[in-house]
């Protein structure tokens, strides 16, 4: 009788789980499935709240504005090159900062200097104009090195990952040492093929950050075409000079409006990173879990 109830109990606790995830699920994705719905709605429907999950009016034309300027396949194009670039530096950095940080201080007696000076980065910024001279001053303002070297060590991601290599056994290292393998070789050969979903989650971390930052493009390039897309999209307007507009262009213009053409915009910014994800997705979990921060 015992067990018949325990296992009832157990089956109704496993459904109201079930039920609270698909809820959560739906209401994370509510919003995302309302912002597609909104961007292929016509501008009159949008205008009058009458989008919730449904396109009302189906329309491309706040895509067809965006994609029509080749400027947006150029800002594409530096995005994905910031991403790649950004995200192999951040890889090197990120590794090669957490596997030292993960020794005692037996072996690495300036173990706590360090890491006391990279906490302190997590707690206090430099401050905007600081940020900004320092990058003009090494004359790299108006390239690709401008958006990728300022944030090429992520403190965050480092102590995740040195959390992560501090779990790892000792006698693991221990033993590739006895073998004859350096530290260079134990940290590629041993440590880093343990800590695969750490760095699947660091790097997904890393990804999201290059591919949604857009303020670091407009402060620090001045060439309109080196602009990545984040910064790009943010200055579209649907307001331009309508003396240099044909007249198809002022036929577009007038079925957008703002709700549609941002609409649109976050769409489109958001595909690259849904299609990233799912590959990464099974690492997370795992990856926060044990690299999460210990005594």
């Amino acid at each position: 009788m015992f067990n018949k109830q325990q296992r009832f109990g157990e089956k109704a606790a496993y459904m109201l789980l079930v039920a609270f995830l698909i809820i959560i699920t739906i209401v994370c994705l509510a919003p995302i499935w309302h912002m597609v719905a909104l961007s292929f709605s016509d501008k009159s429907a949008a205008a009058a709240g009458l989008v919730s999950f449904i396109p009302v009016g189906f329309t491309l034309t706040p895509y067809e504005y965006i994609l029509q300027d080749h400027r947006f396949f150029q800002s594409f194009w530096v995005s994905i090159q910031r991403v790649l670039l950004g995200g192999a530096i951040n890889f090197v950095m990120t590794v090669l900062a957490a596997y030292p940080l993960s020794k005692e201080t037996s072996e690495f007696p300036a173990r706590n200097k360090l890491m006391w000076i990279f906490i302190f980065t997590m707690m206090f910024n430099g401050g905007l104009i600081p940020w900004y001279m320092t990058v003009k001053l090494t004359g790299i303002m108006d390239t690709m090195w401008a958006l990728v070297l300022p944030t090429a060590v992520p403190v965050f991601n480092v102590v995740l990952l040195m959390n992560f290599f501090r779990a790892i056994p000792k006698e693991i290292g221990e033993a590739a040492k006895m073998d004859g393998a350096g530290s260079f070789v134990t940290l590629w050969r041993v440590y880093i093929p343990m800590a695969t979903a750490a760095i699947a989650t660091v790097t997904l971390f890393s990804i999201v950050n290059h591919w949604n930052a857009f303020f670091d493009g407009m402060i620090l390039i001045n060439d309109q075409t080196r602009q990545p897309l984040q910064t790009y999209i943010r200055s579209l307007v649907i307001t331009p000079m309508l003396s240099e507009m044909s007249s198809e262009d002022l036929g577009a213009l007038l079925e957008l409006s703002e709700r549609t053409f941002n609409a649109a915009k976050i769409v489109i910014t958001m595909i690259p990173v849904l299609l990233v994800y799912p590959f990464l997705q099974k690492y997370f979990v795992t990856g926060i879990t044990l690299g999460s921060v210990k005594e």
